[in-house]
């Protein structure tokens, strides 16, 4: 039977990428990127001739049975997203769910992710936490936000800058203008920044200077 490695990627500094994961991606016969050009250049950085395939959220439904079929007679493969760990508000579940209804060995390798380590970093109490990753952008994002208004837990969102000032402006309607939290953004990169405050301090302050790069919010529990 064919296998697949999981490999996460680092999130900003090319550094952040283990021996294992490097040793891997050397080993298999093809992976599985999310965008061939980003992840091209952490093969460069690493002198890693590796073939890649584009293998992303427009085209995994289609992809995965394919790939599936053709994994015995590529032997080992390795999956990697443009930063962090896939399968975590990237391309990744639908590939693992099928290699292993197939009875293909998954291996998945730890490594950099976003939301713990701003989670982390937060100085919220990181114990017990639900991740959200992106609220909806339509449907749905009502009713999820009223389900988080008794969440005991830290809860960790990840959001974009252009809809940044929307989603803390929600976050203050359902949870409370006074609820702590923390922006992260550019994590582990030059510009890495972390804000904190209350929810109505974190948008006022988007407002005034617009935040940019991948963000991630950790906003408290009840």
């Amino acid at each position: 039977m064919g296998k697949l490695y999981v490999i996460p990627t680092p999130i900003g500094n090319l550094e952040d990428i283990t021996l294992r994961a490097l040793r891997v991606m050397k080993e298999v016969s093809l992976i599985l990127a999310e965008d061939t050009r980003t992840t091209g250049k952490l093969l460069k950085h690493y002198d890693i001739s590796t073939s890649m395939r584009s293998y992303h959220m427009h085209n995994e439904h289609r992809a995965v049975e394919s790939l599936v079929a053709q994994l015995d007679g590529l032997g080992a493969i390795g999956l990697v997203s443009d930063a962090g760990m896939p399968g975590i508000s990237d391309p990744g579940f639908l590939l693992v769910r099928a290699c292993v209804a197939a009875g293909h060995e998954v291996e998945v390798l730890p490594g950099a992710n976003a939301a713990t380590t701003a989670l982390v970093e937060s100085g919220i109490p990181c114990d017990r936490f639900v991740f959200e990753g992106f609220l909806p952008v339509k449907k749905g994002r009502q009713t999820r936000l009223q389900q988080l208004v008794s969440e005991p837990r830290t809860m960790v969102f990840y959001e974009s800058p252009h809809r940044i000032v929307r989603t803390l402006s929600d976050l203050m309607t359902h949870l409370g203008e006074g609820r702590m939290a923390t922006l992260s953004r550019e994590l582990t990169k030059t510009f890495h920044e972390t804000r904190r405050g209350t929810l109505k301090d974190l948008h006022d302050g988007c407002i005034e200077t617009p935040p940019k790069g991948e963000i991630v919010v950790v906003v408290s529990g009840v």
